[in-house]
């Protein structure tokens, strides 16, 4: 029996368990993209990124997870990963990566809004801080399309009235940009 990647995604998000155990081997350096694509299905999106390229599969209608695969010149793996996580976002180098090497990097994001006073584009991205927490990864890009600055607080979806301090919710984040770095927290 064939299990999509959404289903082994689901199955995994419920149990301690990762699809390799429920769905046989891993995928693994030097498999041939058609392997990948048969376990995976289609991805969603494919980014060019010289004489590779990079497959993205998104998990789930909010995308707290994104698999992404890079495959070689010769249509073999490279590498696959989870890129919703604390290290990967880590790798984004504010005042030097532009839209397109956020989109190689962390894949599609699940939000995009325009801050017109600023001048600036914002790409959220949701995801599972340390596979427990419902987070939001925001990256803030000029009008020339560069980094300059990104937040990460408590993803507003899951925001609800808990009682403390009488209002609908709680957050905190935490920004770097250009410049300086802050700390805040909303009620």
């Amino acid at each position: 029996m064939k299990h999509s990647f959404l289903a082994c995604i689901l199955a995994s998000s419920f149990m301690l368990t990762g699809c390799a155990s429920m769905f046989g081997p891993p995928l693994t350096p030097g498999m041939p993209v058609q392997q990948v694509i048969a376990r995976n299905g289609p991805p969603a999106i494919e980014y060019p990124d010289g004489d590779t390229k990079v497959l993205e599969w998104p998990v789930s209608e909010w995308s707290q997870y994104a698999y992404m695969a890079r495959i070689g010149p010769d249509g073999k793996l490279i590498s696959y990963e989870n890129v919703r996580t604390r290290e990967k976002f880590a790798t984004i180098k504010i005042n030097q990566f532009n839209k397109n090497d956020v989109l190689r990097t962390i894949g599609h994001p699940t939000e995009t809004e325009y801050f017109p006073l600023k001048k600036q584009e914002a790409w959220s991205y949701r995801y599972k801080e340390e596979g427990i927490w419902n987070s939001m990864m925001h990256i803030y890009f000029d009008s020339s399309g560069i980094v300059r600055g990104m937040e990460n607080g408590q993803d507003p979806l899951y925001l609800r009235d808990n009682g403390f301090f009488g209002g609908p919710g709680m957050g905190i984040g935490i920004g770097i940009g250009g410049g300086g770095g802050g700390i805040g927290i909303g009620f």
